[in-house]
């Protein structure tokens, strides 16, 4: 007898806890789970939180039918730079232009401007003897020579992933498809990212840059997603695994390995789409969703029922806040800001001698010095414990005991410098990061011509009701939401999110001009390609 697969479950990966969320489909019922995140492998802790949300509901591995996760690997990859060593092949000409990027200043008053240095260093970035024009047609034939010598080369120096972008490859691919075949001829341990596919679009620096993150983490994400699918298998679990695209929506292990930098940003994503999902339950269609966890705390607009959206994004600014200091990425995200203050954030004493909260965080190992882990630093989470906002018998559904007594050492340490008291240093650490949270989302609203004032303030995330009642009364806004489970949203959001990827192709001309019968040929191959990662994903 065929087990009934009636339950589905979203797992969320935060840089303190992995939070699970369990529905079932038939009952209309929903459980939570949440346990510390495992650093070294993620997978683990999913494994850990779903072997005990199952056994708390009395739920058998076989009876799921989806499981959809997201995670922050691809961020943190980019961020920190611990991707594969990448080499990237580019039209003989070109191989700079990737660090020389556009003309464009994030700050004209800064004389010594810093710009983002390239995920590809210049002695792994290869001019290969080709050219195509805008139009499509062949101006010099590809090299293939020149190609399978730089193959051997790149295999001599140990190189894991190749980013591909040739001038004018979104207008004919061939050159790019040619050089995928040879390096799969004659290095087919090598994994290759073509523009053409990864970023089919006008604007060389912008293409190549998305092509090359996108690369730099496929290594990565291919290893944590098939590690994860063999522990789930083991579980005994034979459903759906989908993961969470930046986008909103959700795609397949084998669409997320082939294009992991669709998932930046795809944590956060969720959230957003639960604020959205809330919203229109409680007839608030416009609201500010404001997310804050053990790390970072992440504000975002939702109109008409939906988070607002952009096409384009950027990783690893040098200036958290300063557009323009990032790597571009040319993908589909949901708009946020983000901000480095969660209940992990480290307070400290700034050069003028004033508070300080972020961005570092001592995420889940060895956490708040309240957990009791070997933490000594003061964070948020240790000065909520002593202003009673936490239980110290009931965190983590009673099954974390809270250390009061470690709390009030470590906020000692910005007490001591200021003159204040515990209790006095613990209030200005929770005002401080409530007005830095407001700020951020002041920001974010207004530099899209939003009044911040004109949209509830919708609060979730493990320390998000905690902070945002000040941040709403900050920020001047009509009303305050919180849901039950705050701690869990964003996992339920991954529940929220539907099947998708974006496709996109450029077509450029005088409108009057313009190939229609070009138009629609590009417009019928986006469809086969959306009908085939339908099918692959299991849909008919």
């Amino acid at each position: 007898m065929q087990t009934e697969k009636r339950y589905r479950v979203g797992i969320d990966i935060g840089g303190t806890f992995t939070d699970l969320v369990l529905i079932d489909d038939a009952r209309g019922q929903r459980a939570v789970g949440k346990v510390l995140t495992t650093h070294e492998d993620p997978s683990e802790a999913v494994e850990n939180g779903l072997v005990e949300l199952l056994g708390q509901e009395g739920v058998e591995t076989e009876q799921l039918g989806t499981i959809i996760h997201g995670t922050t690997l691809v961020t943190n990859a980019l961020i920190e730079r611990k991707g594969a060593t990448t080499a990237l092949l580019t039209t003989d000409g070109f191989r700079d232009a990737v660090a020389i990027g556009t003309e464009h200043r994030y700050d004209m008053y800064d004389v010594f401007i810093e710009k983002p240095e390239p995920l590809v260093p210049r002695s792994l970035r290869y001019g290969v003897r080709e050219r195509s024009l805008d139009d499509g047609s062949v101006m010099l034939e590809l090299d293939e020579e020149q190609v399978r010598s730089i193959v051997t080369e790149l295999r001599g120096r140990e190189v894991r992933a190749v980013a591909v972008s040739f001038l004018h490859s979104f207008r004919n691919p061939a050159h790019e498809r040619r050089v995928w075949e040879i390096l799969a001829e004659e290095a087919p341990e090598i994994t290759v990212s073509l523009s053409s596919e990864v970023a089919p679009e006008i604007r060389e620096y912008e293409r190549t840059s998305t092509t090359v993150a996108n690369v730099y983490a496929r290594p990565l994400v291919e290893g944590y997603l098939r590690s994860l699918e063999d522990r789930l298998r083991r579980l005994g679990f034979g459903g759906s695994l989908y993961i969470m695209l930046s986008n909103g929506g959700t795609a397949s292990v084998e669409t997320a390995c082939r294009f992991p930098v669709r998932l930046l940003e795809s944590g956060p994503a969720a959230g957003a789409l639960a604020a959205a999902f809330y919203g229109r339950a409680t007839d608030f269609p416009e609201v500010l969703s404001f997310d804050m966890g053990g790390t970072t705390a992440k504000a975002c607009l939702i109109e008409g029922g939906e988070p607002l959206r952009s096409n384009e994004f950027e990783v690893a600014r040098v200036y958290r806040f300063k557009k323009g200091s990032g790597l571009p990425v040319k993908v589909s995200v949901i708009e946020m800001i983000e901000i480095g203050a969660g209940g992990g954030s480290i307070a400290s004493i700034g050069p003028l001698g004033l508070p300080k909260v972020g961005p570092r965080s001592t995420g889940s190992e060895p956490g708040p010095a309240c957990y009791g882990r070997g933490g000594s630093e003061p964070t948020v989470t240790d000065a909520d414990l002593l202003l009673g906002y936490l239980n110290p018998d009931f965190f983590l559904g009673g099954k974390m005991r809270l250390d009061r007594e470690a709390a009030l050492r470590a906020i000692d340490k910005v007490a001591r410098p200021l003159g204040l008291d515990t209790l006095e240093a613990a209030w200005g650490i929770h005002q401080v990061v409530n007005e830095n949270m407001a700020n951020a989302a002041r920001v974010h609203a207004i530099e899209r011509g939003k009044d911040p004032r004109a949209y509830p303030l919708f609060a979730f995330g493990g320390a998000g009701p905690v902070h945002g009642y000040r941040v709403a009364r900050a920020l001047g806004v009509p009303d305050f939401i919180a849901p039950l489970g705050a701690g869990a949203t964003s996992a339920f959001g991954f529940l929220c999110a539907p099947l998708s990827f974006d496709f996109v192709r450029s077509l450029y001309g005088r409108l009057h001009e313009l190939d229609w019968s070009g138009a629609n040929e590009a417009l019928e191959e986006m469809e086969g390609e959306g009908r085939d990662l339908l099918r692959a994903s299991g849909v008919a």
